[in-house]
This record gives C-alpha cells, structure tokens and sequence, in this order.
C-alpha cells in the first residue's frame, strides 16, 4: 500500500485528482451511495432544476466495467503525458486546457443527450497529445503501426465499423480540434490573435514553475511511444494504442 501511495504522489496534480475522482463516483454508483440517476447529465434537471453539479458527476462517473479499465487506463496514459511532458511546468495552462474541452463537451451533451461525458473528454486529450505529438509512431492491433496524428480517427473508425457509433468519438475530435486550433494553429499559422489565454487567477493558484519547456510553439513530436495494449473503442470504450 505504500508503493500504492508513492505512485499516486508522484502523479502530477491534475491527472491525480482527475483518476481519484473517476474512480471515487464510480464507486460510489456502482455500490448506489449516491443513486445513478443523480450522476449522470440529464438536461431538463441540470438547465430548469439547476442542479449544475450532473455537469461534473458525468465527467468522473462511470458504470463498472472492463470498458472502465480501460478508460481508467488511457485516461492516466494521455493525461499524464501532456501534464507532465507537453505542458511541463505549465499546470495553470493545463488546466486551462480541461476546462475548455470540458465546456465543450458539456455543451454537446446538452444538445444530444449524452448522460456521461468522460469517453467525449478523453478522446479530446488524446487528440490534443496527437497533435503536438503527431509524429511520434504508435501501434495498434495486432503490430499496426502508424504516426499518432491519425490514432483519434482510428479510434473512431472501428467504433462506427463494429458499433455503427461513433459520435461521443467525434465530439471529443471536435473538441480537441477546436481547443489546438485557437490555442496553436490560428495564432501561429495564420497569424490571428490570440483567441485562448490562460485567465491570471488560474496563474495565480498555479504558477509557473522554473522548469518549463518552450511554449511560444505547438512542441515537437516526442519520441515513439508503443504500448502493448489493445481493445475496442465502442460507445463507452476504449481502444488501446
């Protein structure tokens, strides 16, 4: 347990307390502590009743599954790597980060009707890590392999192949897409204004720390990173690298 411990402390804030939540909620409706129906995002309740917290409940909350596993797993990978790699001595912009393609896929859930929001979030860090790692080489089923620019589209193509759905997919490509555009691509490519600033009072919790990487541009790809896992992606899953 106290090997258990180190490791959780040695998570980066953000990625810590995102696993320790899902997995806190999850516990909680799997064992009925909290009834499920209280959870999950439901828009007559969460816009007329103001009940605001189904907004969050349904980002941490998810029924106990293998498929849970697995989201667990790619939830830590992605995260992780963008916490600690991509947005190194950056927290505040990182934040800043899940924030917005939160409000972006809460947005969408809204409007068609997902009650659960975490596998729309974490296809949208994935995304993200795509991107300012598109050159990094990943491998899929059976030693496939392929540059990571393309693994959110994979992802989405054998889940509308084997479940004719992949629109929680898609939302998270969108979301992910919308932040790494106004974030990198509009403001360094096409020379706008910068659309999406980190607000000062995020600064002001989390300051920067003295050990950061360059961040005036998308980073460069990291290096290959394979991963023995692999399973299907449908609504509600996760399909590995």
């Amino acid at each position: 347990m106290s090997d258990v411990g180190t490791w959780f402390k040695s998570l980066p804030v953000f990625t810590r307390y995102w696993l320790a939540l899902t997995i806190a909620f999850s516990i909680i409706g799997r064992f009925k502590i909290i009834s499920i129906s209280n959870l999950v995002l439901l828009y007559d309740p969460f816009i007329r009743n103001f009940e605001l917290w189904r907004g969050l409940t349904s980002l941490f909350f998810y029924p106990a599954s293998f498929h849970l596993l697995m989201n667990l797993y790619f939830l830590y990978n992605y995260s992780l790597r963008l916490e600690r790699i991509d947005f190194d001595g950056r927290p505040a912009d990182y934040f800043f980060l899940l924030i917005f393609n939160w409000i972006c896929c809460l947005v969408a859930g809204l409007l068609l009707n997902f009650t659960l929001l975490m596998n729309s979030m974490i296809v949208s860090v994935i995304y993200v890590w795509c991107q300012l790692n598109k050159d990094a080489i990943v491998q899929f089923w059976f030693g496939l392999q392929f540059k990571a620019m393309y693994l959110p589209w994979v992802l989405f193509g054998i889940n509308f192949i084997i479940n004719h759905d992949g629109l929680e997919e898609l939302i998270g490509i969108l979301c992910g897409h919308l932040y790494f555009f106004l974030k990198f691509k509009y403001p360094q490519e096409f020379g706008g204004p910068s659309l999406l600033s980190t607000p000062s009072i995020l600064e002001y919790y989390f300051p920067q720390r003295s050990n950061i990487r360059g961040f005036g541009a998308a980073p460069t790809a990291q290096p290959s990173t394979n991963s023995p896992f692999g399973h299907s992606w449908g609504r509600g899953q996760v399909l590995g690298q």
